[in-house]
């Protein structure tokens, strides 16, 4: 009687987001119990408004974990914000181009012979005639 209750109320992302993750689990066995419940009652042919919540139960167990990998992925995020490297998951997205393009440092490094041409021919300086 009690879980049926707990999902006649729509669950809310908001609500979600400041509970522990135990809390949380218990609410998504809570959901899948009762989801269970009434897919047993639709092949009994049960009552019309037990089968128009199997939608809502189901959204609300999506909403659940949804918040659980959201919060699962933020605390990684913190975790490995200090590292040099990170898992791809963690890493900016952007285009494959722009992954594979040359970073500032390495598009700033001069060979030796380039090096060697820039110190003995410097950019002449013209004195234009106004």
């Amino acid at each position: 009687d009690q879980t049926i209750n707990m999902a006649t109320i729509k669950v809310r992302a908001k609500e979600l987001r400041g509970k522990k993750k135990e809390e949380l689990t218990k609410q998504l066995d809570e959901l899948k119990t009762e989801l269970a419940g009434l897919r047993v009652a639709k092949v009994t042919g049960g009552a019309a408004s037990k089968l128009s919540k199997i939608r809502v139960v189901r959204k609300g167990i999506a909403r659940v974990l949804t918040v659980i990998h959201q919060t699962q992925k933020d605390n990684l995020r913190k975790y490995y914000r200090s590292m040099k490297y990170k898992p791809k998951d963690l890493r900016p997205k952007k285009t494959r181009a722009i992954r594979r393009l040359l970073t500032p440092y390495e598009r700033s490094l001069k060979t030796k012979k380039q090096q060697r041409k820039e110190r003995l021919y410097p950019m002449r300086k013209f004195a234009v005639k106004a």
